[in-house]
C-alpha cells in the first residue's frame, strides 16, 4: 500500500476499499476480539450460539 502510485482518484478509492474491507477488517487480528480476525470470531460465535448470531 505504501508504494502505490495512483493515476486517478477512483483507482485509489478502489484499492483502499479493497484493502480495508478484504484484508484489514476480515483477516487482521483485532485486540477487541481477543486477537482473532473478525471472520474467525464470527465462525466461533456461530458454532457456540447459532440462534443468537442469526
Amino acid at each position: 500500500m505504501e508504494y502505490n502510485y495512483f493515476y486517478k482518484i477512483q483507482e485509489a478509492k478502489e484499492i483502499l476499499f479493497d484493502h480495508i474491507e478484504v484484508y484489514y477488517n476480515r483477516h487482521r487480528s483485532h485486540s477487541s476480539l481477543d486477537f482473532v480476525s473478525p471472520v474467525q470470531f464470527e465462525e466461533c460465535c456461530v458454532k457456540m450460539c447459532p440462534t443468537i448470531c442469526y
